[in-house]
């Protein structure tokens, strides 16, 4: 790792330390908006949509980095910071049955009615009719990683890592949101 990557981890780590909440913040908006470019690109976006990039990582911003830091930060205490696999495997059934469902749904209504400016009737009926699969399908994948999050991660960067593998569930998430592909030149 260069000197430059070593003292940018360094700062980075301090700042995790002495702001948490604000450095999980920011960290996850900075994803989203990354996770954001790459859907726009891998959906055949021609020319970057910022308005649309710059939502999302007021969304990761906003939401996504606090609603994580306080997610963990009371699964600890609930839990009283056990990490055997049984308390791991309650932890990972309690996140998916509340804050699984209630993010993925918050996402879809604010990707249509913020992100896309679509009625709250095509947007009702859009989560109606997609919502379903797209949670189905998040019960797939994070339960593998709540378990890796609860087991193997410290504490202070469960939101970083979660945000980290959530960029890359934001694109699935931001492709299946998506109405209509917007093809700009």
């Amino acid at each position: 790792m260069s000197d430059v990557a070593k003292e940018a981890w360094r700062k980075y780590l301090i700042q995790l330390q002495v702001h948490p909440l604000r450095t999980k913040a920011i960290t996850a908006g900075i994803l989203a908006g990354c996770s954001d470019a790459i859907a726009q690109k891998i959906s055949g976006v021609k020319k970057l949509q910022l308005k649309r990039l710059l939502l999302l990582m007021f969304y990761g911003f906003a939401y996504g980095g606090p609603f994580g830091h306080f997610l963990h930060k009371l699964m600890d205490i609930i839990f009283k910071g056990k990490k055997d696999k049984k308390t791991v495997a309650k932890k990972v059934l309690l996140e998916q049955l509340t804050s699984s469902p209630w993010n993925n749904f918050l996402f879809m209504m604010y990707y249509g009615l913020v992100v896309e400016g679509r009625s709250w009737s095509l947007v009702k009926n859009k989560v109606r009719k997609d919502y379903p699969s797209v949670q189905l399908t998040a019960w797939r994948f994070w339960p593998i990683v709540g378990w890796v999050n609860y087991q193997y991660i410290p504490l202070q960067f469960r939101v970083v890592f979660h945000s980290f593998v959530a960029s890359c569930w934001a694109i699935f998430l931001n492709l299946k949101a998506r109405s209509v592909a917007i093809k700009k030149d």
